[in-house]
């Protein structure tokens, strides 16, 4: 049967002090809520009548996933469910391939580094991809931009020390000009040239600087497309695409994995040099995800996200595969369960066929090999 899930708020400091309050009906901590967790990750798993999700799917993974979602991932849940509200930029980042996880992952469980140090990199061994749904205006930084792009917005803050970036991103091949100036931001001889672009900086620039002031980063995320969503629209993030989000409520799938490799607007652990390795330097544009019958797809094999608005009519759900229910407005009612706003469910892949009524908004996810 259906299983409600308590789920977990993670209180970073880059977080809301009231947009998850407010969208889950919930009063303020007075403390930043950041993300909300809906899921089986061992840092900090949903629960059933107080019992881990993830310890229940080590009891039964064929009941509790599926043969399907354990013949391709293991006995796992492969993706996580998040709520993300951002009140100020979150770190300047990449995740790594499933490859440079393991690899990363073993290396560092071989030097004996405990997986809640603050100094690891890695905390599982696998790839996360991820992607974003606005539910309010949301905004980002995604992929580098093209280096002449780049360059005409370097020129434009007549900074003269920005001069031989300038020079690189125009006359060298993208991928070494990215290569070299992020190389030479990131340094700390590029204090000099960060104290003298900051005061000139506007727009969202201005913004990023002044929540993280003094942090390389800025000069980074002037290497980066600026990507705004609308409610409803979506991005995708791949491996070693450099990213960050700066602002706005949206809903969250990954690959189930907790790898963050950070450079910048961040006070948290940094490898610079991993990052450096991991990063793909080629140009990007973001990665937008168009819907088909409110469905969001992507080439990612670990999750799909439904987006549900729901009526009277019947939605019969799919069998055989873990879901994740979260209802964010009115109420959700499947087989004996009723969800109203901000609650989740999880839905063993052994659960008899049921179909979803209601009235109001609800987001499913589950994995991508079948919906």
């Amino acid at each position: 049967m259906p299983l409600p899930l308590s789920t977990v708020i993670r209180p970073y400091d880059w977080g809301s002090r009231t947009a998850l309050p407010e969208l889950l009906g919930a009063e303020p901590t007075g403390r930043p809520q950041a993300e909300l967790w809906a899921g089986a990750h061992p840092a900090a798993p949903s629960s059933v009548d107080g019992t881990p999700l993830n310890v229940l799917i080590e009891r039964d993974p064929a009941g509790m996933l599926g043969a399907a979602s354990v013949a391709r991932f293991g006995p796992t849940l492969p993706y996580l469910l998040k709520v993300l509200a951002v009140e100020k930029p979150l770190s300047l980042q990449v995740h790594p391939t499933t490859a440079q996880a393991r690899s990363g992952f073993a290396a560092e469980e071989a030097r004996g580094i405990p997986i809640d140090d603050g100094t690891r990199t890695y905390k599982d061994p696998f790839h996360k991809p991820e992607m974003v749904c606005a539910l309010t205006d949301f905004h980002g930084l995604c992929g580098f931009r093209d280096p002449a792009e780049t360059a005409a917005v370097l020129e434009s803050l007549a900074v003269p020390e920005l001069h031989p970036w300038i020079a690189a991103l125009r006359d060298d091949p993208p991928a070494k000009a990215l290569r070299t100036v992020l190389t030479q931001m990131l340094d700390e001889s590029s204090r000099p040239i960060l104290a003298a672009v900051e005061p000139v900086l506007t727009g969202v620039y201005a913004d990023i600087a002044g929540a993280h002031p003094g942090d390389p980063g800025i000069l980074a995320a002037l290497l980066l497309n600026h990507v705004r969503l609308k409610p409803g629209e979506a991005l995708f993030l791949d491996a070693g695409v450099p990213h960050s989000y700066l602002g706005g409520l949206a809903i969250e799938v990954m690959a189930n994995s907790d790898n963050v490799l950070r450079c910048g607007l961040t006070g948290k652990h940094m490898d610079v040099p991993e990052l450096m390795r991991v990063v793909e330097f080629a140009p990007s544009a973001p990665a937008r995800v168009e819907p088909a019958e409110n469905e969001y797809s992507t080439s990612a094999e670990e999750f799909t996200l439904v987006r549900h608005d729901l009526t009277d009519t019947p939605y019969d759900l799919p069998t055989g595969l873990p879901q994740t229910l979260l209802c964010l407005d009115g109420e959700a009612r499947l087989a004996s369960l009723t969800l109203t706003r901000g609650e989740a469910a999880f839905i063993p892949a052994g659960a008899p066929a049921a179909a979803l009524t209601g009235k109001g908004t609800l987001y499913r996810a589950l994995p991508g090999i079948g919906s």
